[in-house]
């Protein structure tokens, strides 16, 4: 995801950096700053799946987990099931779940990983919880 930043803030250099070594030599510390970012992200994740409150360490499976199961009920089952429904001429109506919603906790779930992680590499994260 950091990743993306990489074009835009090239382009940005492009505009403002005259000299390509310089230019160079900036692209090449973004991009080593945003490999430090990743690897924190997975220091990040392995000690919060080794913590001992199931708060911490379950807290990101149980929301993966209801995420996956309602798209697996939106996206599979509700239409083979509807499917079902339709050739057996029975007069059932199955619930329908918002996926944008869904779709959006995912990607919002996944994006503050990646905002933890950042604050952990800046040293500002707060860190009360206990082992």
């Amino acid at each position: 995801m950091l990743e993306k930043l990489i074009d835009p803030i090239s382009n940005i250099l492009d505009k403002f950096v005259a000299d390509k070594d310089l230019k160079q030599k900036l692209e090449h510390e973004l991009k080593t700053e945003l490999h430090r970012a990743n690897m924190a992200q997975i220091e990040v994740n392995k000690e919060q799946a080794k913590h001992s409150s199931l708060f911490v360490s379950g807290a990101r499976p149980a929301i993966m987990w209801v995420c996956c199961l309602g798209l697996f009920w939106s996206f599979f089952l509700a239409p083979f099931l509807n499917w079902l429904i339709i050739v057996t001429g029975s007069d059932v109506s199955l619930p329908a779940i918002q996926t944008e919603g869904l779709l959006t906790l995912t990607l919002s779930l996944l994006g503050l990983g990646g905002y933890r992680s950042f604050e952990k590499f800046k040293g500002v994260a707060r860190n009360s919880l206990k082992e």
